[in-house]
């Protein structure tokens, strides 16, 4: 979210139920613990979206964190993968470094199966349909949508900042899917909420240019003069974005990673800190 301005670190405040609301299911192994999706997802379909507590980075990393492009331990970084592959039950798709895209805030989609034997191939969605292949994507405030099919056989992730959500990440996504959107699920993951996500009005005019419905997304900023700056709903923007495509389903969305510093990452409140991941992948089972 680095990109938007005015950075609003002390909103917080206003946050209200949004803090810790519906977190879906926490699950806990190995000292590590991590949001499992409250959603109708086949059996077969795996899906996990990482706390920050558990891992081995220290001060502004601490202590899960998966993200080694931020500044922390490389070493850190790896044993942290390593200790959340093997609590997940898949030890080698998480230590192997081609798994974690390079996010840019775009919307280019990549197959998991067919993707760069070098580490950090440009993207902001991975998908697959091949059982034991994890789609993973990254965030500390921006919003990550896990899909499944309601057959088992095609999952994704995708990385959904605000500029990325206005290009069209989510709907290059479906279209790869090559799947009816009657037959999707979509779940969202921990964001930045309504009450903290500050933007100025040329993100609000991005958004309403393309769908005049996006207007309920946004409220006026009451930090503000009227008209320049809004608290944006970002989760409500993914729902409008997946309903035009089809997407009816869907679960998920009621965090706020800036309002809740001892579960989450949020670069809007620290800056300089870590990234959790959403994975999902399909059982090899």
């Amino acid at each position: 979210m680095s990109e938007v301005q005015d950075t609003g670190r002390d909103a917080g405040a206003a946050v209200g139920a949004y803090a810790n609301a519906g977190q879906d299911g926490d699950e806990q192994r190995d000292g590590l613990s991590w949001l499992v999706p409250d959603w109708p997802a086949p059996a077969s379909v795996k899906a996990a979206a990482t706390l920050r507590a558990g891992g081995v980075s220290v001060g502004s990393y601490a202590s899960l964190n998966l993200a080694g492009h931020v500044g922390d331990d490389p070493g850190a970084v790896i044993t942290n993968r390593q200790r959340l592959g093997a609590a997940l039950g898949v030890p080698q798709a998480l230590s192997d470094p081609t798994l974690w895209l390079n996010q840019g805030h775009g919307v280019r989609v990549i197959r998991a199966e067919t993707r760069s034997t070098q580490s950090g191939e440009g993207a902001d969605a991975v998908y697959a349909r091949t059982a034991g292949q994890v789609c993973a994507v990254l965030t500390a405030d921006c919003l990550p949508v896990l899909v499944c099919d309601t057959a088992g056989s095609v999952v994704a992730a995708v990385h959904a900042g605000w500029r990325g959500l206005a290009a069209g990440v989510i709907e290059q996504t479906l279209a790869v899917l090559r799947r009816p959107g009657g037959d999707l699920l979509a779940w969202l993951g921990p964001a930045i909420g309504p009450n903290a996500f500050e933007v100025g009005a040329q993100v609000r005019a991005c958004f309403i240019d393309n769908d005049i419905r996006a207007a309920r997304a946004f409220r006026p900023s009451p930090r503000h003069a009227a008209g320049t700056h809004w608290l944006a709903d970002i989760y409500t923007l993914a729902r409008q974005r997946l309903s035009a495509c089809g997407v009816e389903r869907v679960y998920g969305g009621h965090w706020c990673t800036l309002s809740a510093p001892g579960r989450f990452y949020s670069y809007r409140r620290d800056a300089l800190t870590g990234r959790m991941a959403s994975l999902i992948w399909i059982d090899a089972a």
